[in-house]
């Protein structure tokens, strides 16, 4: 009688502990608390690359707003914010990869580069100041103003994956 009581009780204790945990998964990677931050500002990312190709701006902006709106509870806000997002688009070069035989290279390699300035104003120490890269290879046959529009748009949903775990993810 003893041992089923005892049984019983055990049982009671792990359904009662069970009960009370609790696991909780975010498929985004957001890890913000929504308690504390409810708006981000995000600025322009002016490009200050040497090579300047004007639609990249805008293609990488909305594509972290989009991201932004897509993956979090956050209001995108002008001026005072919870959090804050700035930078610039550093970097826009080119360069040969594979070269042939006959010394011609067969892949050239389009690098984007984006400086992101990340400022947490409620809570210190969480200031981020990073440079991110990310980069396609598309063969030399091939013309860059042929590939350009869709390669910019890969390399930019690409660092704003990046940003954003390094970021609001909390990586």
């Amino acid at each position: 009688m003893k041992s089923t009581l005892l049984k019983i009780v055990v049982a009671l204790l792990m359904v009662l502990t069970w009960q009370s945990c609790r696991i909780s998964y975010k498929f985004n990677g957001a890890a913000l608390d929504y308690n504390v931050y409810k708006t981000i500002a995000v600025s322009e990312f002016p490009i200050r690359a040497a090579l300047v190709y004007p639609p990249l701006q805008q293609t990488f902006e909305n594509e972290l707003l989009d991201y932004i709106t897509r993956n979090t509870r956050l209001s995108t806000v002008d001026g005072s914010s919870d959090l804050e997002l700035s930078g610039e688009i550093t970097g826009y070069t080119l360069t040969p990869q594979a070269v042939t035989e006959d010394a011609y290279a067969s892949k050239t390699r389009l690098t984007i580069s984006v400086r992101v300035k990340y400022t947490d104003n409620r809570a210190e120490g969480k200031d981020i100041d990073q440079t991110f890269s990310a980069y396609r290879d598309f063969d030399s046959s091939e013309m860059l103003t042929d590939v350009q529009d869709e390669l910019c748009q890969q390399i930019s949903e690409e660092l704003v994956d990046l940003i954003f775990n390094a970021t609001l993810g909390n990586w």
